[in-house]
């Protein structure tokens, strides 16, 4: 049994190991081009042993309330966090998603989304006013072509991103289907 200051003390080593993995989890959310305090809820979230509402989420992640609300309404739409009812409450309770390859196939999801495919064709749409361009000479050649060169470098890099994150789900869906399938003749040969 622990006395008191060994309690206060392990207390506070659990905090900071809690603090430090919010902050890993702002810069890896940075790393995936979401916003630092993205991560601080998607953490809190994560670490909580119990559905936590949106005033505990403001308190442990040090985010606004603002700002708390709109990204655990991102992390749902991401499929990070869920919604849950606790009974004779009204308001809004999350727990995190814990399977990370439900999330990243849920993440890779949206580049099926309009926007992000409007805003990978604007690369090759830039590349095309490039080619327009009339009247260019010397430096300003020099300029065009290399815009030129970056831009082809990205747009192969994305056209090939979009190949490999297709063939990802796919083989993800397929993967399902096939576990549901075994699934499905296992509980047969047991009935």
């Amino acid at each position: 049994m622990m006395n008191q200051n060994e309690q206060h003390e392990a207390d506070g080593v659990l905090n900071e190991s809690r603090e430090h993995f919010i902050q890993g989890m702002c810069t890896i959310a940075q790393f995936w081009g979401f916003p630092k305090a993205m991560g601080a809820v998607y953490g809190v979230v994560y670490l909580s042993d119990r559905p936590v509402g949106l005033n505990q989420l403001v308190e442990l992640s040090g985010v606004t309330k603002g700002a708390v609300s709109t990204h655990v309404r991102a992390l749902d739409r991401l499929g990070l966090v869920h919604k849950k009812i606790v009974v004779g409450d009204r308001r809004d309770f999350y727990t995190a998603e814990t399977d990370f390859w439900k999330i990243v196939r849920n993440v890779l999801k949206e580049r099926e989304k309009p926007e992000f495919d409007q805003a990978l064709r604007t690369v090759g749409e830039s590349r095309a006013m490039l080619k327009d361009m009339d009247g260019c000479e010397g430096e300003c050649r020099e300029r065009q072509a290399f815009c030129d060169e970056r831009m082809k470098n990205m747009e192969e890099f994305f056209k090939m991103l979009d190949k490999l994150v297709a063939t990802i789900v796919a083989l993800d869906d397929l993967q399902q289907s096939t576990v549901g399938k075994v699934m499905g003749l296992f509980k047969g040969s047991i009935d």
